[in-house]
């Protein structure tokens, strides 16, 4: 058994650590309502900007022009945005995102180059040895639509000039505090929603259907890529939240057994000092 010095060293130690984990817990908690409530917000938007898209390109007047973010053709490389946290101590978000991320690519028949977001994202990509074809770092728990408009650039260009052939979103989507779910969903060629029959609207477009999508259709990348970032930010709090509260809880119930332990081995301490006495005070009267 460790010595009674040994024990109360231990215990100052990890109840620092509760100290910390406890503070790193009402931060995350501070924050995460905040954050939910941007990610959810945002999830109307890109539902509805699919819709308009959807009712655009069945335009009669666009048949036989299709804009280049909404071609098919063969697939010969994919582009993977992969979207993790600038920071650890969230639990198994990272690790999670990261395990789905490698099972896609090894699925693939065709070459895949990785997009970056995050340093957890992009210490995977290096350690798994991805082809990165950008990194991108330190954009914060208060992201802008700025903030990921180079992502965004990137990514157009590439599928406007032929470089991929597909583009794809991996990000944990937020389901509640409890759930964060690893989700990669195919963001180019864009897929436009299906209405269902009767729900077509007819609007008038200024100056003409064509003109509007291949205007929309480039916010609407944008718009999914920062939505996705949002999603990673609001699943990061809630993870470190309950994280650092299961931390606080289980160094804790550590503390009490150490507690134990060291109320043993003083309890041994002071009988082996009593038997000392008691031997020495016996040896003199004999």
């Amino acid at each position: 058994m460790p010595s009674v010095q040994a024990l109360r060293r231990r215990i100052r130690s990890i109840q620092g650590t509760v100290k910390i984990c406890r503070a790193m817990e009402m931060v995350a908690t501070a924050k995460m309502r905040r954050t939910q409530q941007r990610a959810l917000a945002g999830r109307p938007y890109a539902e509805k900007i699919r819709q308009v898209i959807s009712d655009l390109a069945i335009e009669p007047r666009i048949k036989g022009k299709t804009p280049p973010l909404l071609e098919k053709r063969e697939v010969k490389r994919i582009a993977l945005i992969h979207i993790g946290t600038d920071r650890g101590l969230c639990g198994g978000l990272n690790t999670n995102l990261n395990r789905t991320v490698g099972e896609f690519i090894l699925e693939q028949k065709v070459p895949v180059t990785v997009i970056t977001v995050g340093r957890k994202a992009r210490t995977f990509a290096r350690i798994s040895k991805l082809d990165v074809r950008a990194e991108f770092v330190g954009l914060g728990d208060r992201a802008t639509m700025q903030d990921t408009m180079p992502i965004s650039r990137i990514v157009i260009e590439d599928y406007s000039s032929g470089y991929v052939d597909q583009v794809y979103l991996a990000y944990p989507r937020f389901v509640s505090t409890m759930v964060q779910k690893p989700t990669i969903e195919i963001l180019l060629p864009v897929e436009p929603a299906k209405l269902p029959p009767g729900q077509i609207a007819e609007y008038i477009y200024e100056p003409d259907p064509l003109s509007v999508l291949n205007e929309l259709l480039p916010r609407f990348v944008e718009m999914e890529i920062y939505h996705a970032v949002l999603e990673l930010i609001a699943s990061e709090q809630s993870a470190r939240m309950v994280a650092m509260r299961n931390a606080s809880d289980n160094a804790e119930e550590l503390i009490k057994s150490l507690t134990l332990s060291l109320n043993k081995a003083r309890q041994e301490m002071i009988t082996k000092e009593i038997c000392d006495i008691s031997g020495g005070a016996e040896a003199l009267k004999g």
